[in-house]
């Protein structure tokens, strides 16, 4: 694969990632729960790179799977990414909070999966 395919595929996987950053955690340190807006999005120049190098990697790791095994599956192999990305630690989180910032973790979890799984689609779309 040429690395003028890969940034055109890495591209808008990181414009994906720049808008649509890993949904961040609204309560503060006395543990309360905010009574507006779910979300919390935070721009500085350390977590924009941080989002891009994400992009890069997963465009990396979609470059394999596509170079190497082909297209079929994709959905399934960035729903797993996703998986794996997004619920460790919320699940290291779960035991110690109270139901309803379990809810809300569980609500930021299935949104960075799906933000996978749209990345995945812009891959296979871009790469296959």
């Amino acid at each position: 694969m040429s690395l003028g395919r890969l940034l055109l595929a890495w591209l808008p996987v990181a414009a994906l990632f720049a808008v649509t950053p890993p949904i961040g955690y609204p309560w503060g340190t006395s543990g309360e729960v905010p009574e507006k807006g779910v979300f919390v999005l935070t721009f500085n120049r350390w977590e924009i790179g941080w989002r891009l190098a994400e992009a890069l990697v997963v465009t990396l790791f979609a470059s394999l799977w596509f170079d190497s095994l082909g297209a079929g599956g994709w959905w399934l192999l960035f729903l797993l990414v996703g998986v794996l990305v997004a619920f460790p630690r919320r699940l290291v989180m779960w035991r110690h909070v109270e139901p309803p910032r379990r809810r809300h973790l569980l609500a930021h979890a299935g949104l960075d999966v799906a933000r996978y799984v749209v990345a995945g689609a812009l891959l296979a779309w871009r790469l296959a």
